[in-house]
This record gives C-alpha cells, structure tokens and sequence, in this order.
C-alpha cells in the first residue's frame, strides 16, 4: 500500500529555536521534536561530509517508529568527482562504509543532487547509475572497499532491503528522452523540483515512487507556500500515490508512465531560511489528512 511522507530537509537551524522549536528545548532534542511533527526528514549534513556510525545510530533511536530518513549523497562524489574515476569508487565506498545501515528499516531514498554545471551525457550517466548498489547486501560488499579516510565504518547491512535512489538535476541538457529511459531502466525516480531558480522542472515518473522538493516561493529557500500552492500540491500528490499522473503533467518524455496500483510518496519542504518549512509541512499533512 503506497505511503505519503511529508517533512523537511535538514533540522538543525539557529533560526528555528524559538520559533519551531520551543525556547527551552535543548540542541540535542531537535531531532526528536522535529520527528513527531513531520513524518520524514532528509539528512543534508551527509552532502558536506562523511558522517560517523554513532549519529546514524542516534538519529535512528531519536525518532519514533515508522519515521522514515533520506540521505542525501556525498557533493565530493556529486560535485567534484562527478563520479569519475577510482576515486569515485572509493568515496563511494566510503559513504555506505559510513553508518547509514545504522538506520536500519528507517533508511528512505538516497537523493543524488547534481550541480547545475552537470551536463548529461548518457554513457556517462549510465556508468552513474550502473555503480549505485541495488540492495543492502551489495552495498555492504561495497563499503568493504572503503579506505582510511572513514574512522569508524558500519559493514553490517541487517536484513537484505532494496535501496532507492532520487535523481536531482539542475541542467537543462537533461530535458532528454534518454535520461528518463535510464532512469526507468535503472528505477531511480527524478524529484520534482519546485523552485524559483532557471532549474529544470519535470515529472516524469520514473520509478515506484515519487520524490518532491519544494525549495521556496520568493527565493530560493524562503517564501511560504500559499493556500493555493498547497492544494495543487496536495491533488498531484495523490495522484501520484494512487499510481496515476495529473491530466496537466509535465513530462520530459513523451511516454506516460507504466500505471501502478500504487506509488510511495517523499515531499520535502526546503524553504528553510525564513523558518517556513515546518509550518508549510505541516499545514500539507493536515490538507492531505482533511481529504
């Protein structure tokens, strides 16, 4: 049965103690607070560096059952490597090496965002996609190649789970019929991604679910989202959940997607800088709720 998530992307902001958190709550708390107000959260602190096994493990104690996390990958592998060479391979390694298996059942998608200078090239971006693990015990196999720089490793996969992979992209030289192909081919789902910035916007369903991110209104990462937008979010939303497309998508391919009973939904408010992103995820869950 397809499940809807709505949450945010990161938690830990200055500006939001005293305002979403409660004056008093401790630093430490955060997390906790945050994952019974929102019912997913992406980690972003995994972009800028390698984290340790012990904060997977905190995250994962720290938030109730049935929360869900994505993690969002390593920028060294996305914005400087670009996945190209050895190297990549290893930092790779390195990431899985890092601890997300501590996250156990509460590990969600892996968001893959590209730099808006990121041009598609489809051998290239195959070659990508080819090197991304399928489950958790090939990833597992793979961390074991990871080098010194991980201090600490986790290569315990627990239960063999598939993981999922969300594709962000930021140029337009991917408005190609050939990146939605790979993408269905290798079951990686493009996000939706809302913004005011001159960033592609598409919907192609591409997997079997569907990753949102709504980066703001007014700038990017500030403005709150209307009445108005949240409705129109909250009908494509269940659309998608029930495995359809909106009348109005708005599709790089011109192929519809494969129908499904179903489709799991992730939507992640990033309008973070003016404290607008809780507010706005919660108003969303309780439209979703209401109908």
């Amino acid at each position: 049965m397809a499940r809807i998530r709505i949450g945010i992307s990161g938690w830990r902001y200055a500006g939001w103690r005293g305002v979403f958190y409660p004056a008093k709550l401790k630093q430490a708390q955060e997390l906790e607070f945050a994952s019974r107000e929102v019912q997913t959260i992406e980690i972003n602190g995994s972009h800028y560096s390698l984290q340790s096994p012990q904060s997977y493990t905190r995250w994962y104690e720290a938030t109730p059952k049935g929360f869900v996390f994505s993690v969002k990958g390593p920028r060294y592998l996305t914005h400087m490597l670009r996945f190209r060479g050895e190297r990549a391979s290893v930092a790779l390694a390195n990431f899985l090496a890092s601890g997300i298996f501590n996250l156990h059942e509460k590990l969600g998608p892996i968001l893959w965002q590209f730099p808006p200078s990121f041009k598609f090239d489809r051998v290239a971006f195959e070659a990508i996609l080819q090197s991304l693990p399928a489950h958790t015990d090939e990833a597992a196999s793979l961390a074991a190649k990871h080098d010194k720089q991980v201090k600490e490793v986790c290569l315990s996969p627990g239960r063999k789970r598939r993981l999922r992979y969300a594709i962000e992209i930021r140029h337009p030289s991917f408005c190609d019929e050939a990146f939605i192909k790979l993408l269905r081919k290798y079951r990686a789902a493009l996000v939706i991604s809302d913004s005011v910035a001159d960033w592609p916007y598409a919907e192609d369903m591409t997997s079997d679910f569907t990753y949102l991110r709504l980066h703001g209104t007014q700038t990017l990462y500030g403005g709150e989202y209307s009445d108005a937008a949240l409705e129109h979010w909250s009908i494509r939303i269940r659309k998608w959940a029930s495995g359809l497309e909106p009348k109005d998508v708005q599709r790089i391919s011109s192929k519809p997607a494969r129908r499904r009973a179903g489709r799991d939904v992730y939507c992640y408010f990033d309008n973070d800088k003016k404290v607008q992103a809780p507010f706005d995820a919660r108003r969303l869950m309780q439209r979703l709720s209401d109908n």
